[in-house]
């Protein structure tokens, strides 16, 4: 009995540092991924100031950080408290989804399935949570390769999407995953409709530019002293989004216009001159773009695609009823935050704030909490109810 009870609480140590080893593959992943570098070459973890392979001693998740003092053992160069955070945080979500559905050792062939399934949800979570914090984006191969995961997932383990039969519950994660996409591009395309532009007037001449500094990377507009990165203006590829910029000089390759109003495309670009001439560039083939601006219509999002792809890929791990949850949780909670961090200057109105995180803080609510909160709500609102 002794040693039974011993095993059953080597899995609470075992379970919690196993997240700390994928929370430490998750750095990886989360430095990597946005910046184009393959995942697996190099293979070791290396510091990002003097490229100095990292060696398995100084790379023991949770302990070297604090061993080393948060230094490359190498150069000496800081490296971010991000790096522990992550392993911690990690180890004690994969700590509370083991306590939540955990058993013992005998029966570990009953829940060990859905507990490794919520961990894999757990890693996209957390890693599309800090990528977007630090690059506003969503890489497609945490949320495409994720939606299939979760697909995957709730054919093996049912209950992901309350079924009992495995092939139904296939079907319901793949509706799911249409409700989360659909769901918040609904939602996308009415912000789109009820925000979608921002006018600004300047005082005197600005000059602005469209430049591609990176050529495998997309393009930045410059205007005045703020940049624009292409995809914020054009991310949801429609036709019909524009950047307008009332333009006293304009400057294209190497032809000049005065007093021109230009309206820029996602792949191509209109002039229109006083006496209603208007002439069309394709993009691919402008190597110079630049002039002044008195005034500046900017296409602007509710939110980014990459929201849409990641709500996707929460349906099809934890179904409908979460995908509605998760939205709800997300928009209170980033209204919660937002509204705090300007109230108290730590952010301007207007500061552009990614919506992936509340996400994220929405779906793992739902994993520990979620039905039991609807079903007390419902109870509230119907008097009696199940969600």
């Amino acid at each position: 009995m002794m040693r039974y009870q011993i095993l059953n609480a080597l899995l609470h140590v075992l379970f919690f540092f196993i997240g700390a080893g994928i929370g430490s593959f998750l750095n990886v992943v989360i430095y990597r991924l946005p910046r184009g570098i393959s995942v697996n070459k190099p293979r070791r973890s290396f510091c990002p100031g003097c490229e100095y392979q990292i060696p398995w001693y100084h790379n023991i998740p949770l302990v070297s950080w604090l061993l080393l003092g948060g230094k490359c053992a190498n150069c000496k160069t800081s490296i971010s408290p991000r790096y522990l955070g992550v392993e911690l945080f990690t180890a004690l979500m994969f700590y509370a989804v083991f306590w939540t559905f955990k058993g013992d050792w005998a029966t570990i062939a009953l829940w060990g399935p859905q507990v490794l399934c919520l961990w894999v949800l757990m890693s996209l979570l957390i890693a599309g949570t800090f990528i977007d914090i630090e690059h506003y984006l969503l890489p497609a191969e945490i949320t495409f390769y994720g939606t299939i995961a979760g697909v995957l997932a709730s054919l093996w383990v049912p209950s992901l999407q309350g079924e009992a039969v495995w092939w139904v519950s296939g079907l319901m994660s793949l509706a799911s995953a249409a409700v989360g996409f659909g769901g918040l591009r609904l939602v996308v395309e009415l912000g789109k409709l009820a925000f979608g532009r921002k006018k600004i007037v300047f005082e005197k001449p600005e000059a602005w530019n469209v430049s591609q500094p990176v050529e495998t990377e997309p393009p930045i507009v410059t205007m005045g002293e703020d940049k624009i990165e292409w995809v914020d203006l054009f991310g949801m590829q429609r036709p019909t989004d524009r950047l307008l910029v009332t333009s006293p000089t304009l400057r294209v390759n190497e032809r000049t216009f005065k007093d021109v109003n230009v309206e820029l495309y996602v792949e191509s670009m209109k002039v229109t001159d006083a006496s209603g001439k208007v002439e069309t560039f394709d993009l691919e083939g402008v190597t110079r773009l630049e002039g002044t601006a008195t005034g500046v219509q900017i296409p602007r999002e509710a939110m980014g695609l990459g929201d849409v792809h990641f709500l996707m890929m929460i349906g099809a791990f934890l179904g409908w009823k979460a995908v509605l949850f998760t939205i709800f949780a997300a928009s209170v909670l980033g209204t919660l935050v937002s509204g705090f961090t300007r109230l108290t200057g730590r952010a301007q109105w207007g500061t552009k704030l990614p919506f992936g995180p509340y996400l994220a803080a929405g779906a793992a609510l739902w994993v520990f909490y979620g039905p039991q909160v609807m079903s007390w709500y419902l109870s509230k609102v119907t008097r009696g109810g199940d969600f």
